[in-house]
């Protein structure tokens, strides 16, 4: 009897140690999950994530000037999207026709322009906080990082903004080439604009960059 007293004794006081043992293997187990997910991120879901919330940190800095934040924001834009690969494509087909000084002058505007429009676009999202909520492909080496914005001052709000970025690898690194807001691409969007214009104008490109240039000031 002496015996088993002792050993109902020692089983007891195993069960703490027991109970503290299975769940750390839970949070091992747990914490290992959690490492393999983050591991699973794609470069083009990692790129989004490191970078466009630098970009909403930028524009919700109140404690820097009107110009120095557009400065800021702007060398920012510079070093996420190629905006030369979508100058390109936002010409469609009257890019094939046109002059080489033409194309000079028109991506110079365009460059300005789209700077321009980014901003204006991106200002609407300062003070949020990006979420990518995960990805698709679109070819070997382009595709869509889906993500949300989300108001830390609506925590819970039903439905948050979708912006969805697309990724191409441009010149050996990882560039944003459009992205949509709540399903609608800039870039496409751009396209359709311009050709229309182009086509109610005689395929007019220095119309065209003369419009941009006017835009963007009014931007300002």
């Amino acid at each position: 009897m002496r015996i088993r007293f002792l050993r109902l004794n020692v089983l007891a006081a195993l069960r703490p140690f027991r109970l503290m043992l299975a769940t750390l293997i839970v949070a091992v187990g747990f914490a290992g999950v959690m490492a393999q997910a983050a591991a699973a991120s794609t470069p083009a879901e990692q790129f989004i994530t490191d970078n466009v919330q630098k970009g909403l940190t930028i524009l919700g800095n109140k404690s820097l000037t009107k110009d120095v934040r557009r400065a800021q924001f702007r060398d920012f834009l510079l070093g996420l999207v190629d905006i030369k690969i979508i100058s390109e494509y936002t010409l469609g087909q009257y890019r094939r026709t046109a002059t080489p000084a033409d194309i000079a002058t028109f991506d110079d505007a365009f460059k300005d322009y789209a700077l321009a429009v980014y901003q204006v676009y991106f200002n609407k999202f300062s003070g949020q906080t990006l979420q990518v909520t995960g990805s698709y492909p679109l070819a070997a080496d382009e595709s869509v990082v889906k993500t949300v914005m989300i108001d830390p001052a609506k925590p819970n709000e039903a439905k948050p903004l979708q912006v969805n970025f697309r990724v191409a690898t441009s010149h050996g690194r990882l560039a944003v080439i459009d992205f949509s807001v709540e399903g609608v691409w800039l870039r496409e969007t751009e396209r359709s604009d311009f050709t229309s214009y182009l086509g109610q104008n005689s395929g007019n490109i220095g119309a065209l960059t003369s419009s941009l240039r006017t835009k963007t000031q009014g931007m300002h």
